[in-house]
């Protein structure tokens, strides 16, 4: 008995595990292209080993209007508030621009709703790292926007750094080994 209530827990566990990854698949075919530009992140933590450290320049952007001013006129933050959605207008080439905090407000063809968390008093998009072959970060060096794909729901997945140009920057084979 023991062997068979392993034997479909390991079933569905795998099973759950190929849905997730289905669903990031699709979510990587079918999302929509956005890139946003990078911003200046500290220069120690900039390239870490076999990642480089990401902050985006729209989290800026959502940082100051989730400020608010206290009783006294002095500026405070409500970033300890909760996970939120970005409404974003996107240029012709993708690049995109904050346009204001989302409040069940509606979309115009030219703009992208964005889900953003609230992590360690920061805003965070998808991730705060790009990952790469240990001895490849000078191939890195010149990013400065991130290409995602997002979803229906606005959630993002990070596909690869470009540079100024958006050109896609990548390690040679010959340098990954």
């Amino acid at each position: 008995m023991d062997k068979i209530v392993a034997f479909i827990s390991l079933i569905l566990v795998l099973l759950l595990v190929n849905i997730s990854i289905l669903k990031k698949e699709n979510h990587l075919a079918n999302g929509e292209v956005v890139y946003l530009a990078l911003a200046p992140v500290d220069p120690r933590s900039l390239m870490q080993g076999d990642y480089m450290a990401l902050r985006f320049e729209i989290s800026n952007d959502i940082y100051r209007a989730l400020q608010d001013y206290d009783e006294y006129g002095n500026r405070t933050y409500s970033i300890d508030a909760e996970d939120g959605y970005v409404i974003v207008k996107l240029d012709d080439k993708k690049i995109a621009s904050f346009k204001t905090l989302y409040a069940n407000q509606k979309l115009s063809d030219d703009e992208l709703l964005m889900h953003y968390r609230i992590r360690g008093g920061e805003v965070k998009f998808a991730t705060n790292a790009f990952f790469f072959q240990e001895g490849t970060a000078k191939y890195y060096e010149r990013a400065r926007y991130g290409e995602f794909r997002v979803d229906d729901s606005g959630e993002l997945l990070l596909v690869g750094m470009y540079d100024e140009n958006l050109t896609k920057l990548e390690a040679p084979m010959d340098a990954i080994n």
